[in-house]
């Protein structure tokens, strides 16, 4: 699968810089963040596409008030989302900057009025936010674009996994990509269950990454470890720009350093193969191999008193030891000479 010019299967993990509401209302700022997502090595930055509106009605009712331990508490739904959307008269600027720097770059549609307007920029891929899953109808809206589709399940039950997955195959969408994701912000460590990652994979078959709200980046470094092809993160240029998402968003040094340690991740992480590499090949000569460990005259016999198993590893492997015990030498061997199997009788 390919999302752009980036190929899941061969070019490792894909990188996401979320601007999301990182911007705080300045087009500059947006603009200088998808610079920086490009100098520092994400493949990709990716929008929100909503206003109040399209997301939430403007009510001052309780059920429209935020609580429940989050940083919003006591903010009405529908101010958070006016303070924090991402004007869509931005969008064609950032899309053609993006484009001339030479990043990726897409959104997460809230609705079918998100998606039509999207189309015109003819995106890479689509996104699914979390809290959007149960909207089986922008789903398949959405996957009927034909357009790879990653949809984050922090709030989703398995049943409703297996329905969004079967809506994009039901239009003919077989390009998914789940993330796992907790939804909290920020996200505790502990409840992150990073181990759904490779179940996710074997369950739904199709390929998984994360989504991260943890503060720090350990989190990610543990999915790549554990299988995510994808990392999506929010970033900031600086947290002192403020905004709805800093306190849990990665600076630009932070998110540098989350990318360089997934690369090494993947360095780490190799391909499974039981041949030896250079390095180990090299290292065979501290292993332990059969020398001479006592002058031997032509016809004794050899025994575990003129011959020994030791370092380095450039004489008769080990494991003959027991057949050539109690043979004789075919000449005469002086001791620290290797033994060779052409000096037994």
């Amino acid at each position: 699968m390919k999302i752009g010019n980036f190929n899941l299967n061969k070019d490792g993990t894909f990188i996401i810089a979320e601007l999301s509401a990182n911007h705080n209302g300045n087009l500059q700022n947006a603009l200088e963040s998808i610079k920086a997502a490009h100098e520092i090595g994400a493949n990709a930055v990716k929008l929100q596409t909503y206003t109040a509106d399209t997301l939430t009605l403007d009510c001052d009712k309780e059920d429209f008030i935020i609580k429940g331990g989050t940083l919003w508490d006591g903010k009405k739904l529908y101010d958070l989302y006016k303070e924090a959307y991402t004007p869509w008269e931005w969008h064609k600027e950032l899309f053609e900057y993006a484009r001339s720097l030479g990043i990726d770059i897409f959104s997460t549609p809230f609705d079918k009025s998100a998606v039509d307007f999207l189309e015109q920029f003819n995106p890479s891929a689509y996104k699914i936010a979390s809290f959007e899953i149960t909207d089986y109808e922008l789903v398949r809206y959405t996957a009927s674009k034909q357009k790879p589709i990653i949809i984050s399940t922090g709030i989703a039950t398995k049943k409703e996994i297996e329905d969004v997955i079967n809506i994009c195959h039901e239009v003919g969408n077989k390009e998914i990509i789940l993330l796992k994701c907790t939804s909290a912000y920020p996200a505790p460590l502990e409840s992150a269950n990073l181990n759904t990652i490779p179940d996710m994979a074997k369950t739904f078959g199709v390929k998984v990454g994360f989504s991260d709200h943890t503060l720090g980046i350990t989190a990610p470094i543990a999915a790549v470890a554990l299988g995510a092809c994808v990392i999506e993160k929010h970033f900031i240029l600086d947290r002192s720009i403020g905004g709805a998402d800093a306190d849990f968003s990665l600076d630009i040094g932070e998110f540098k350093a989350m990318i360089q340690a997934i690369r090494d991740t993947e360095k780490l992480l190799g391909t499974p193969t039981y041949n030896l590499n250079e390095e180990n090949i090299k290292g065979r000569q501290f292993s332990r191999s059969l020398y001479v460990s006592r002058d031997i005259k032509k016809g004794e016999v050899i025994s575990q008193e003129n011959i020994k198993s030791v370092r380095p590893g450039h004489g008769l492997h080990p494991k003959y030891l027991q057949e050539i015990l109690g043979k004789k030498a075919k000449a005469d061997l002086g001791f620290g000479d290797r033994l060779c199997i052409e000096d037994i009788s």
